[in-house]
């Protein structure tokens, strides 16, 4: 693409590089290091909010004349999905500003009729500054205001990320494929095999809710990692478990088998109310918290983990 390097995207993806070494290094015999990527980090930080803000939603690149890409002056791509998903899942964006980002893009960009999270809108069609190779998609077809479903997941992640349940399950129900083909109707629109990932959804006028690019593995390990990390909230830290669901409040448990190792651990998550506090019990103890320590001895070991929301 024909853009400056310093998109407000790659803002967050180095800022987070650099703040990896100030997380190793601090406390060591390079604590100066430590301490100018931290800084660094912050500075970036500052430059996005500064910069990167365009009133409802963050901007998605500047070209290098200056001219914004992602904003309400743009004629093509005046919201993009990728910066309001990782304003949340970067960390950097403020926390007001990331709900309005995330609201903006759920005013903007599903398309509940068509079942899509589009990446961009209005799609690029030589109406404006030339942002590169995504212009040479028809309007509405992949990148170029479709539905591209790794950006589409990060959606996902982020509503999860901010605990906002019911808009997760809500948009996870209208883009995972089988809904896409509930019905003969469905599936004479969508065309494609719904028991896969698909990397795109058209939005294009001649082809709405046509299923794209389909057994795409990179879409479907984003969908897995949501399922797995954001959905049912699973993060392993080395051999600590942390469980931190975003299903339905409606919801009352969810069971799972985890192998840890030789290990299996039969685990089923409640959920409390907001005013009580996490809680687990196993055969032998039980605790405070939602985080169960893991142990590779070979055996089966059963667990309940009460977790408020």
């Amino acid at each position: 693409m024909n853009l400056r390097p310093g998109t407000v995207q790659e803002f967050r993806w180095r800022m987070e590089i650099i703040r990896i070494p100030g997380k190793l290094l601090f406390g060591s015999a390079i604590f100066l290091f430590a301490d100018s990527c931290r800084k660094e980090a912050e500075t970036l930080q500052a430059n996005i909010e500064k910069s990167g803000w365009d009133g409802e939603w963050y901007r998605r690149a500047y070209f290098d004349n200056g001219t914004p890409l992602g904003s309400k002056e743009s004629t093509e791509c005046r919201i993009d999905a990728i910066a309001q998903s990782w304003s949340v899942l970067s960390g950097a964006g403020n926390d007001e500003r990331q709900r309005t980002a995330m609201n903006s893009l759920d005013k903007y960009l599903v398309k509940k009729d068509l079942k899509i999270i589009q990446l961009l809108d209005p799609p690029f069609d030589a109406n404006g500054p030339n942002p590169g190779y995504i212009r040479g998609y028809v309007p509405g077809v992949r990148e170029n205001g479709g539905q591209y479903s790794h950006a589409a997941i990060w959606a996902l992640m982020a509503f999860a990320a901010l605990k906002d349940r019911e808009k997760v399950w809500e948009l996870f129900s209208m883009i995972q494929p089988l809904q896409h083909a509930s019905e003969k109707n469905s599936m004479q629109v969508y065309k494609v095999e719904p028991y896969v990932m698909a990397a795109d959804v058209y939005a294009n006028e001649s082809h709405k809710g046509r299923g794209g690019w389909t057994w795409y593995t990179g879409s479907a390990g984003w969908m897995y990692q949501f399922i797995i990390s954001s959905l049912v909230g699973l993060e392993l830290k080395k051999d600590q478990l942390l469980i931190k669901p975003c299903f339905p409040s409606e919801w009352t448990s969810v069971t799972i088998q985890y192998r840890y190792g030789k290990s299996t651990y039969h685990i089923t998550v409640y959920q409390l109310n907001a005013t009580e506090e996490s809680w687990w019990k196993s055969e032998a103890s039980e605790g405070k918290g939602n985080t169960i320590h893991l142990c590779d001895d070979g055996l089966e070991h059963r667990f309940d983990v009460h977790v408020r929301p």
